[in-house]
């Protein structure tokens, strides 16, 4: 049998150390082509125009730079970096905010980093989990806390202690804090639709939302 280091499955690259390296790199050179893309046919952009374009080609899309991040949430400062540059260097197309800062640009156009995007949808996905949106026969449950007082804490998960970044990192695992964190407020909404824009709105005076570390 060949032996090989990567292996591609729906759409993601899978490694030898699942590290995700080789799959973020290559998104990220993917929205590098869509914002050459971007750059040689519109010469003037309005602020709304570009967001439409940044979201429509360059977010989501077309490069799926947050395509199934679940899975390949990075976790590597240097990664976190360069692909935070891809949304930095795409604002710079916008004439009339290109003379700020980063986080004056990103509050100025109402675009989150895309560190707190990838937060965001673990968060969307450990709803539909807990919500039992998916099938039952194929999902997978946390433990949860054994301590709950009242009829909110009842979402609450255990967090268990984690010794390698392989373990740690690992969807099941990096979601705890993050999902203990949230009030009652915003766990206990009644659709997925509902909960979307929840966290942001207890996130938002965070500097997750607009600053890239």
């Amino acid at each position: 049998m060949e032996r090989v280091d990567t292996i591609k499955g729906l759409g993601v690259v899978f490694d030898s150390e699942l590290s995700f390296v080789p799959h973020c790199k290559e998104k990220i050179n993917r929205a590098y082509s869509m914002l050459g893309l971007i750059k040689r046919n519109f010469i003037y952009l309005t602020e709304e125009a570009f967001v439409t374009l940044y979201k429509s080609l360059v977010r989501h899309f077309r490069c799926h730079l947050e395509y199934a991040n679940s899975v390949w949430n990075i976790y590597r400062l240097g990664l976190i970096n360069n692909s935070e540059k891809v949304q930095m260097r795409t604002t710079k197309l916008v004439v009339s905010v290109k003379h700020l800062k980063y986080k004056e640009i990103l509050k100025r156009l109402n675009l989150p980093t895309l560190k707190y995007r990838r937060i965001r949808g673990d968060m969307i996905e450990v709803y539909k989990i807990i919500t039992n949106t998916y099938d039952n026969n194929i999902n997978f449950s946390w433990e949860k806390q054994q301590d709950s007082r009242t009829r909110s804490d009842y979402l609450k998960l255990t967090n268990h202690r984690c010794h390698y970044d392989l373990r740690k990192y690992l969807f099941t695992a990096r979601i705890v804090n993050n999902w203990n964190s949230l009030p009652k407020l915003v766990i206990s909404a009644g659709t997925t639709n509902c909960f979307r824009n929840r966290p942001g709105k207890i996130w938002i005076n965070q500097d997750l939302i607009t600053r890239q570390n």
